[in-house]
């Protein structure tokens, strides 16, 4: 049986050094194209296979991310984490899932509990932290925040625009003729959250379109579950005069919300037209499917995988200082130059709001 090729003998066969070749498989920037073709062209024929694990150790590192999420059992963010394992499996990681259920305890553990001891980086989507709870997490490890932003540059952050989401929602259901629309999971006054800036977009729509605000179309929820969409939509159903559009904050709300429509016997959209937000599966096999603001999950993931990597990899580069305190170090570079990702969205327009299957 073969030896296993070694660096070496890549370096040998393209004519250059180890550590040249190290420079090729970690992406250095400052290697000329035609010597990063060359040692491809070497890796290939050679058919040198980089050990992960071993390079890992050697840096010590794990090779693990954690995926800090509220809940699993929420669609939008199981089908965010099954795009956060495939971008991270392409870049030799594995993904450690954490449940916080929103609980300040368990998300405060994902930075700085036992778990953290195993994991290189956190993908987090905080509900419950503070801005000095973020902050301080950042010494322990790199940080990508999910959601919304809790606290200016503190950390690298991912969202979609949800102000603009939710205006453009509004806006097809007041095309569509919708003058009591009501929103399903709105936000009291002053809340920045999501909640707080759907809502936001919700009143923007309303004020463009001369149309008045009630504030008593706004219905807040204990939680974004199938059965607070339907408790808030069967509330909604009996006011006199009652809703003709729901905006709910979530396609578990909407779905809830659909099934109370039905046990009252009423129809979407003949009877009043539903949206929802995060497009989870679900939404395209309801009766009738569900028009939704459909963020880029798969987007969202990768940039928070690419981010998350970059920070865990530029102390190698050679970019970060080389300082004893890297915690220290690591806090101040994140203050100065964290990014902030505003990825995608689509309205997807289905048959709760007159749209096909």
């Amino acid at each position: 049986m073969a030896a296993r090729p070694r660096i070496k003998d890549v370096a040998a066969y393209a004519g250059v050094s180890p550590k040249t070749v190290s420079n090729v498989i970690n992406d250095f920037e400052h290697v000329s194209e035609h010597t990063r073709t060359a040692v491809r062209d070497a890796i290939e024929a050679l058919g040198y296979r980089v050990n992960i694990a071993g390079r890992q150790l050697r840096q010590g590192r794990t090779g693990m991310i954690t995926l800090a999420v509220p809940e699993l059992d929420v669609a939008y963010f199981s089908e965010l984490a099954k795009h956060v394992m495939a971008a991270a499996d392409r870049r030799g990681r594995t993904v450690l899932l954490h449940q916080t259920g929103g609980v300040r305890e368990r998300e405060l553990s994902a930075l700085h509990g036992f778990d953290a001891q195993f994991t290189d980086g956190v993908i987090l989507s905080p509900l419950s932290l503070t801005p000095r709870d973020l902050t301080s997490g950042l010494a322990r490890l790199p940080v990508v925040l999910l959601g919304e932003r809790q606290t200016p540059g503190a950390a690298d952050h991912v969202g979609i625009d949800n102000v603009a989401a939710a205006r453009e929602a509004t806006e097809h259901l007041l095309a569509r003729g919708r003058r009591r629309i009501a929103v399903v999971g709105g936000a009291v006054r002053g809340r920045r959250g999501t909640d707080g800036l759907r809502t936001e977009g919700y009143r923007s729509a309303l004020r463009a379109a001369h149309v008045a605000f009630a504030a008593d179309l706004v219905v807040p929820v204990e939680a974004y579950h199938w059965q607070d969409g339907a408790r808030a939509a069967a509330a909604l159903l009996e006011r006199r005069p009652r809703p003709d559009a729901l905006l709910c904050l979530n396609d578990h709300l909407a779905l809830g919300a659909l099934r109370a429509l039905h046990e009252a016997g009423l129809r979407a959209p003949d009877d009043i037209d539903v949206v929802g937000f995060d497009d989870i599966e679900a939404s395209r096999f309801s009766v009738p499917s569900l028009t939704t603001i459909a963020p880029d999950k798969e987007a969202i993931a990768a940039a928070a995988v690419s981010l998350l990597a970059d920070r865990i990899d530029r102390p190698r580069t050679g970019t970060a200082r080389d300082v004893t305190d890297a915690g220290t170090a690591r806090d101040a570079e994140a203050a100065q130059d964290a990014e902030d990702r505003v990825i995608g969205h689509r309205l997807v327009v289905r048959e709760s709001t007159g749209g096909r299957s």
